[in-house]
């Protein structure tokens, strides 16, 4: 069902029409985030000649900033 939340997420994607990927822990421009290479394809977008699941192909995370 598009829209329903889970665990803070919304499945089918997010108001603008942007879904947030696996390795993403909040929407892009949340204060406090920004963009770090996907661990798991280190920036390329793809394992094993699939986009990567982590990132959605793009090769970038929404991550949390370390800081006080």
């Amino acid at each position: 069902m598009a829209g329903k939340s889970e665990g803070g997420r919304q499945e089918g994607g997010r108001a603008g029409g942007t879904k947030l990927n696996l390795g993403d822990v909040a929407a892009p421009g949340t204060l406090g985030t920004g963009e770090a290479i996907c661990p798991d394809c280190q920036g390329s977008g793809k394992l094993d000649n699939a986009p990567c699941p982590n990132c959605g192909g793009s090769g970038k995370v929404i991550a949390g900033l370390a800081g006080g």
